[in-house]
């Protein structure tokens, strides 16, 4: 509930406290009003302007009121009722004494107590309503003071070694309950994030890095340093057996295929028995040829293969026009609108498995988070080195923090302070501190009845004694 939000409901759940406190119902007291201080036992403020708790702290603050104001007008029957008959009653005039003392001293610090929130009386005397008047200079000390008392290097680093930052995260990680809790809020922020972000825009992220990453840079050199380390490492044989292999099962297998191939290429004129024995000596002679390519691993076809790639290597690194044809096919291929739908294609799959993945409570990727922050805090707690790192860098990150923003997190404090409503400011913290003020009242009762009392008793004793 907003501090200065209080309605019907809050004012009346605590109303009986404060009938119980003060003998009235705190919401039959009027609203301040400047005209209400010519009474020492005005009202602070309105109770719609305060929480439930502030209407506590009023209500108390309302009963010490009294009790102070109501020392005064006792001081005062006293005073009137002892000044009437002192003459017929001689020891009366230290009675009229010391009440004629309480009375100062009520009234003394009646005035000094209201003159920190309002003018007393409504008299606008000089260097009084302090609060209200200096309230942006005393935000400003305020921030100052915690600037300089608490926003220090020493003072946060001093507490967070007390602390022990990797013991304490550690110990809490642990705990299953609170890896599922870190696991599920991070679930949560990582769902927000991803229902937030413009597909365009993401496409367009993607888009770029893929381009800066793998488009932009040159293709030729690491091409044909790729070729020349598949080549020296002789993982081209690999290949060349598997296509050889392959190669000598479908001839096996489909002879009359392979003579219909032969048999198109050869001119229409001549007798289909020729054309059969052609077919027949071709696919004799390609058997007997991919059987040679193989089994024999220095065979021709192999050599002249390895040489092509030595020379593709080769020209793919040092010669320009080789490397002019691989940067043209390369523009050709990833300008097509095809290949460029891949970025939005690859960010509305990934963003579903994510947002399926996240969702789910027992998905692998939320399961293997909660195992992982387990892991990293039973790491905190067993591995030494690990939690010192930890709270070096937590120490030397929170240092630097205040170090570079200690005053514009000071600035915070007068800012706020600053930007309050005068009254308003006074009347809170009236309202805060207020009761304990009123003692000040009360003991200046008794300080000055003491006090009078004394005064008059010495100086009976010197001028009549």
């Amino acid at each position: 509930m907003p501090l200065f939000a209080v309605g019907k409901d809050h004012t009346a759940a605590v109303g009986k406290d404060h009938t119980a406190a003060v003998g009235k119902d705190p919401r039959s007291s009027p609203p301040y009003d400047e005209s209400m201080a010519t009474s020492p036992d005005a009202p602070v403020a309105s109770t719609t302007l305060l929480s439930p708790r502030d209407l506590e702290k009023l209500a108390a603050l309302r009963g010490m009121k009294r009790l102070a104001t109501g020392l005064l007008v006792i001081m005062a029957v006293i005073f009137v009722v002892a000044f009437a008959l002192q003459e017929k009653y001689v020891w009366l005039q230290y009675v009229r004494a010391a009440a004629e003392g309480g009375m100062v001293g009520a009234i003394a610090d009646w005035f000094a107590v209201t003159a920190l929130f309002r003018h007393p009386l409504g008299l606008r005397i000089p260097h009084t309503a302090i609060i209200p008047t200096e309230k942006d200079r005393i935000g400003v000390t305020l921030g100052e003071f915690v600037e300089t008392n608490f926003l220090s290097r020493e003072v946060i680093t001093t507490k967070l070694r007390s602390l022990g930052v990797s013991h304490a995260v550690g110990t809490w990680l642990i705990d299953p309950a609170h890896a599922e809790r870190l696991t599920s809020e991070a679930a949560n922020a990582a769902r927000g994030f991803l229902s937030l972000a413009d597909d365009d825009t993401m496409r367009e992220v993607i888009e770029e890095i893929g381009r800066r990453q793998l488009i932009d840079p040159a293709w030729g050199p690491p091409l044909g340093r790729m070729t020349s380390t598949f080549v020296e490492g002789g993982h081209q044989g690999q290949v060349v057996d598997l296509l050889v292999e392959r190669m000598h099962e479908w001839l096996e297998r489909n002879p009359d295929a392979f003579g219909q191939a032969v048999s198109e290429r050869l001119p229409s004129w001549m007798p289909s028995f020729v054309d059969r024995v052609v077919d027949d000596r071709a696919h004799r002679e390609a058997l007997k040829f991919i059987s040679a390519v193989r089994n024999d691993p220095n065979h021709q076809l192999r050599v002249a293969i390895d040489e092509y790639l030595r020379k593709l290597s080769d020209d793919l690194q040092h010669d320009d026009a080789t490397m002019a044809k691989v940067e043209e096919l390369k523009g050709q291929v990833f300008d097509s609108p095809q290949v460029r739908d891949l970025a939005g294609q690859a960010w509305n799959a990934a963003r579903t498995a994510l947002m399926s993945s996240l969702e789910d409570a027992d998905s692998e990727l939320r399961t293997r988070l909660t195992q992982a922050v387990t892991q990293f805090g039973h790491a905190l707690l067993e591995d030494r080195v690990l939690g010192e790192k930890v709270d070096r860098w937590v120490e030397d990150a929170a240092g630097y923090l205040v170090e570079t923003y200690r005053h514009d997190l000071a600035a915070i404090i007068s800012d706020t302070v600053r930007g309050w409503n005068a009254e308003d400011t006074g009347r809170k913290i009236e309202v805060e501190v207020g009761r304990d003020l009123q003692f000040i009242r009360i003991n200046g009762t008794v300080v000055g009845s003491l006090a009078g009392l004394a005064i008059f008793t010495i100086a009976h004793a010197v001028f009549n004694g």
